[in-house]
């Protein structure tokens, strides 16, 4: 059986750039739930987080990537690429979002709850998502590409990283009259039953 790979700790730079990271993130949601995502200005939130206008946009492209850039998808990826080698890549992904949700405290998981509500409901973040979930498939493919061998612009491997991708979105993005049902279940079992439908290969 292949062993896992092994997870490095992040060294001191890294570290402190993700504390400077929270930080502006934590500042930034403060500022959007007392005046609003709309009447909060990247000045505001770098003022806040006591860094410059020109720190935060090394951190965040723009201010809807302060939502939509969190630690999670970090967490994912790491713990996708820890995963034995003898698994599919849509098993390892399962496993490694049961990983990334339970290694998050209270905090951060209400967090994630604050950031995909705001995801719902403020346009402009909406549609920057449509970025963001490209730039996930990306990221995902890479990793598989990785755990696989193969080239991440592998027609499969893309494949793969889009499906995983896209019944995530299904279970947790409720774009239609569902949304109430929705959101009265737990997000990390939504995505945990949208992964083992895609790994049972997708049966109506």
């Amino acid at each position: 059986m292949n062993e896992a790979p092994a997870v490095q700790r992040p060294g001191l730079r890294e570290r402190k750039k993700a504390r400077t990271r929270a930080a502006i993130r934590e500042h930034a949601l403060r500022l959007f739930r007392e005046q609003g995502y709309d009447a909060t200005t990247v000045d505001q939130i770098a003022e806040a987080a006591d860094v410059s206008p020109s720190t935060f946009f090394r951190y965040f492209p723009t201010k809807e990537d302060v939502v939509l850039l969190d630690e999670f998808d970090i967490l994912a990826v790491g713990a996708f690429e820890a995963q034995s080698a003898d698994l599919s890549p849509v098993a390892a992904f399962r496993a490694a979002a049961r990983s990334a949700f339970g290694s998050l405290g209270a905090d951060e998981l209400a967090r994630l709850r604050e950031t995909a509500e705001l995801t719902l409901t403020v346009p402009e973040i909406r549609a920057r998502a449509m970025d963001e979930f490209a730039r996930t498939i990306g990221v995902i493919a890479e990793a598989a590409a990785r755990r696989s061998g193969r080239d991440p612009n592998d027609f499969a491997v893309r494949n793969v990283a889009g499906a995983i991708v896209g019944v995530i979105m299904a279970a947790t993005m409720p774009w239609s009259d569902w949304a109430e049902e929705a959101a009265g279940s737990d997000m990390l079992d939504r995505i945990d039953a949208a992964l083992a439908h895609l790994e049972a290969g997708l049966p109506l």
